[in-house]
């Protein structure tokens, strides 16, 4: 027998894969006891004998995320926001921190409200621009450096070990949002990154029936167990039956991501030279601007997001989502079915998107429907 240790597409297909010793279910059991008797010696049974601070089938759902990233550890929260607020909660008062102005809308607004109450200090820059880290860094006080790639909803692409190297120049942390490649294409931890978050909702679980994020990290270290300690104390680790969803979404991963990937190029391809598209943003086409960074960083397909800046106006591209007959206008990515979005009408007008783009997330329907439905929107307009 080999001692090669598994693959990840084996390590996700195995995600539930924990033989009951009792029965032999190929399935597991979820552990919703909120408490766990101790022995006849007072001793715990469990790691964690009380739901706050952990649960079986929560250490399970963590064993298999760390796994996959390659990281030492990892830590499961009830939504994606909970989880980058709490790596943001371990700056320091005052620390300095920098990210993109193409990110996650309700972070980056969160971000600018913490710096107006002066928790932190706060650098928004182009992260696309070669050196933008680095002109940005204060040696010393630069505690953070948060990049997302690709970057919603541009889909930007961001150099990681650049990126790594620049903020460790300087004696700080790189977090790295990857929701969008999923723990498939890209792994930010082999590339410098000190941390990897995912918005578990998304991809990871792959159903739209989560609500989750993740932290994992590569070193176990003093801020590690801060952050251990805060999830904690405040309560905020992911219930079990969300871990065991969570688990059974992560079971088709691979397959789910590769497919969308797949289609996302496809349709990115048919609509590049569209008369009504002024611009297509997929990382995986030539002509993006972050091209040869997704070649080198993204090894396993360019993944399911895209955005559509269409040759109308605000009310154009809103009606353009409400034209679509097979993909739904909706919020979210990463589940099965495709989705649009009006990106500039969700985020509001202090947003830097374009008042002209749709975001889109391909899902696993027939690509030749997708592009048929994609096409008559646009006749329409």
């Amino acid at each position: 027998m080999s001692n090669e240790k598994p693959r990840p597409e084996t390590i996700a297909a195995h995600a539930l894969r924990a033989i009951e010793p009792v029965t032999g279910a190929v399935v597991p059991p979820i552990y919703l006891s909120s408490t766990y008797a101790r022995d006849e010696n007072y001793e715990k049974r469990v790691p964690d004998d009380y739901q706050r601070g952990g649960n079986p089938t929560l250490s399970q759902a963590e064993s298999v995320l760390a796994a996959l990233e390659q990281g030492t550890g990892c830590l499961l929260y009830p939504s994606g926001v909970a989880a980058i607020f709490a790596l943001v909660e371990t700056v320091p008062v005052g620390g300095h921190v920098i990210a993109p102005i193409n990110m996650y809308y309700g972070v980056r607004a969160w971000m600018k409200t913490l710096a107006e109450k002066g928790r932190i200090s706060l650098s928004l820059i182009d992260m696309t621009v070669p050196g933008a880290i680095a002109g940005a860094a204060r040696p010393g006080k630069t505690d953070l450096v948060w990049i997302e790639t690709p970057s919603n909803p541009t889909w930007d692409v961001i150099d990681i070990a650049a990126a790594a190297a620049a903020a460790h120049e300087v004696g700080a942390i790189l977090g790295v949002d990857a929701t969008a490649t999923a723990a498939v294409t890209t792994h930010p931890l082999a590339l410098g990154a000190d941390y990897v978050f995912h918005s578990v909702t998304k991809y990871l679980n792959g159903h739209s029936d989560v609500l989750a994020g993740t932290l994992i990290t590569r070193d176990l270290n003093e801020r590690w167990a801060l952050l251990q300690a805060l999830r904690t104390k405040t309560g905020a680790p992911l219930a079990p039956f969300e871990c065991w969803l969570l688990m059974r979404g992560l079971r088709t991963l691979f397959i789910r991501y590769r497919e969308a990937s797949a289609s996302a190029k496809a349709i990115a391809r048919h609509f590049s030279s569209h008369a009504k598209v002024e611009r297509v943003l997929y990382p995986g086409l030539a002509t993006h601007p972050g091209y040869e960074i997704a070649r080198r960083q993204m090894t396993d397909g360019f993944g399911g997001m895209m955005s559509l800046v269409l040759r109308t106006d605000f009310d154009g591209a809103k009606r353009f989502c409400t034209l679509l007959k097979v993909i739904t206008p909706a919020t979210s990515l990463g589940g099965p079915e495709s989705l649009a979005e009006h990106r500039k009408l969700i985020e509001g007008p202090d947003s830097p998107v374009p008042d002209n783009l749709v975001r889109l997330s391909i899902g696993l329907e027939n690509v030749n429907d997708l592009i048929a439905d994609i096409s008559q929107a646009l006749d329409q307009l």
